[in-house]
C-alpha cells in the first residue's frame, strides 16, 4: 500500500487530481488508514494507468468511469485498442511534422496538401473502440442503473460480484456440469441482471469467455477464488449456456 502523496510522486498526477478522482468515484483508495490517509494497492494503480491512457486518447472522465466500472471491462482488450489508437496518432503527428518541414524549406513553394490534417482514420477507430464498450443496449441499461448510485454502493456491488467467484473457487473439485456449480452460474447470471444489465445467454457466454480468457479479469478472479478459478468458472458458464442452446 502507498499513500496518495507517493502515488502522486510515482505517476505525476497531482494530489488534488487524485482527490477529485476519489470524489467522483473514478479512482477510490483501496482503504483509508486510521489516521485518515488514502492508501492505494497495485490494483488501484493498474486502474490509474487505464485512466491515464484513456485520458491521453481524449476520452471524457465520465466515459472512462463507465468503461472501467462495466463488468465487461477487459484490461487486455482495452490496452490493445489503446495501442492501436496511439499508433494512429503517432502516424498522424509524423505526417504533420513532415508537412511542416516541407513548408519551412526556404525557396520551396509550399504544397497545398491538407491530407496530413485528416483524422478520419483515428476518429473512426476511436468510435469503434467506444462502441465496443458503450454503444450497446446492455451498456445503456448498466449506465441507467448505475447513475444514481453512490461510490460506496458501487464498491459494495463490485465486492459482492467478486465474492461470487470466491464461491466458484470453493467448488473447483466438482465438475463444471455438477448441479451445484450450475446453480452458481444461475446465481451469477441473476446478480448481473439485477445490478448491471439483463444477462442474456449470449451475453453470459461472452462473459464466460472473458473470465477464462487470460486477461486482467482472469487474474482478478483467480485472486479471490484461487488459481484456476477463472478457467473453472468459464467452463461452468459454457456448460450452462450449452444447455440453453448457445
Amino acid at each position: 500500500m502507498i499513500t496518495v502523496k507517493e502515488v502522486s510522486k510515482l505517476t505525476g498526477v497531482s494530489i488534488r487530481t487524485l482527490h477529485y478522482y476519489d470524489t467522483i468515484g473514478l479512482l477510490c483508495p483501496t482503504q483509508i488508514s486510521e489516521s485518515g490517509y488514502r492508501l492505494y494497492d497495485d490494483m488501484a494503480l493498474e486502474r490509474l494507468q487505464s485512466i491515464l491512457l484513456f485520458k491521453e486518447l481524449e476520452f471524457p472522465l465520465k466515459e472512462i468511469k463507465m468503461i472501467l466500472d462495466s463488468p465487461q471491462f477487459d484490461r487486455s482488450k482495452a490496452l490493445e485498442q489503446q495501442i492501436t489508437l496511439l499508433e494512429l496518432k503517432k502516424e498522424h503527428i509524423e505526417n504533420l511534422i513532415d508537412l511542416a518541414r516541407g513548408i519551412s524549406m526556404i525557396g520551396v513553394k509550399p504544397l497545398m496538401d491538407f491530407k496530413a490534417f485528416d483524422t478520419k482514420k483515428i476518429d473512426e477507430y476511436a468510435r469503434q473502440a467506444k462502441a465496443s464498450w458503450g454503444d450497446t443496449e446492455a451498456y445503456k441499461e448498466f449506465e441507467e442503473k448505475n447513475k444514481n448510485r453512490t461510490t460506496e454502493q458501487q464498491q459494495e456491488i463490485s465486492v459482492e460480484f467478486m465474492k461470487l467467484f470466491g464461491e466458484f473457487g470453493e467448488m473447483k473439485a466438482l465438475e463444471p456440469t455438477d448441479a451445484k456449480v450450475q446453480q452458481q452460474v444461475e446465481k451469477l447470471r441473476g446478480y448481473i441482471t439485477e445490478h448491471f444489465y439483463h444477462c442474456t445467454p449470449e451475453i453470459l457466454q461472452s462473459l464466460g469467455n472473458m473470465y477464462s480468457g487470460g486477461g486482467s479479469m482472469s487474474e482478478n478472479i483467480d485472486k479471490v477464488g484461487g488459481e484456476g478459478c477463472a478457467a473453472f468458472a468459464g467452463k461452468a458458464v459454457s456448460e450452462y449456456c450449452k444447455r440453453l442452446g448457445c
